[in-house]
């Protein structure tokens, strides 16, 4: 079994697990998205300004591009971390019903998560992690509560303030526990619907963005110089200006109409 390279060499107690909330770029994804930005560039400045002075003057912000690419996939981190969280007390709630203490109802949920997902999942990581702190001696409220705390998610929050309330107050805790993990699954499979079921929309959004850029080589090779005006003209640039303008407006709304959040 894969364990996380911090407890390996003995520096659990210095390892306090990812930050999703914070998502560092590696030096192939800066070379990667920073060449994609200088592609994507090198696209607009041809297509609304045939210009390579334009090129060069916005080349700088360019290389900005992976700053906006590690927005999205911080966003799409934590989607995964949702969806194995959902699998992780889905699992942790059947074991309390099976008549087992929370401490090992979360280690059944680590060999179903590490079934379903693998062993080097972000959840089968947070489950060893929590595992871990409980044999060193700190309680399972503190190591719970640490990860709710990184995640960033508002559902594992949630699970979490339950979790720590039903803990002090004692009761029914394996009911309140095991009735909440569905509550939260059921919401998490409700937004994994919303995105499968606009997932055929995002694809088609995709297509429209490239549609105008693909008019304009068509144009370009059928008939030469039919464009030459918006680019050797003042009032061309201006035009084009604008229409660049309205392009990344409605790109930018139509991703935005398309996050549908439960």
């Amino acid at each position: 079994m894969r364990r996380p390279a911090s407890l390996l060499t003995g520096k659990s107690s210095d390892w306090q697990g990812t930050e999703y909330e914070t998502y560092c770029l590696s030096k192939k994804e800066w070379v990667l998205y920073g060449g994609q930005g200088v592609l994507c560039l090198a696209l607009l400045s041809y297509i609304f300004y045939r210009s390579g002075w334009i090129f060069l003057l916005f080349l700088p912000a360019a290389f900005c591009y992976p700053l906006l690419v590690r927005r999205e996939l911080k966003e799409r981190r934590k989607e995964q971390l949702t969806i194995q969280f959902k699998d992780a007390i889905l699992a942790v709630s059947s074991a309390l019903n099976a008549g087992y203490s929370v401490e090992n109802a979360f280690g059944k949920a680590l060999e179903e998560v590490e079934r379903i997902h693998g062993e080097d999942s972000m959840m089968a990581e947070e489950i060893r992690l929590m595992l871990h702190k409980v044999r060193m001696n700190r309680t399972f409220e503190e190591a719970f509560a640490d990860f709710a705390q990184r995640s960033g998610l508002e559902d594992v929050r949630s699970f979490a303030d339950v979790f720590l309330a039903a803990r002090r107050s004692g009761g029914e805790l394996m009911k309140i526990i095991a009735r909440t993990a569905e509550i939260i699954a059921e919401k998490i499979r409700i937004q994994e619907d919303i995105m499968t079921a606009t997932a055929a929309k995002r694809l088609e959004q995709r297509v429209m963005a490239i549609i105008p850029i693909l008019i304009v080589f068509y144009m370009d090779i059928t008939s030469p110089g039919f464009f030459d005006v918006l680019y050797e003209t003042s009032a061309g640039r201006i035009i084009m200006t604008i229409c660049l303008i309205i392009y990344a407006a409605a790109c930018g709304m139509a991703k935005r109409c398309l996050e549908i959040r439960v």
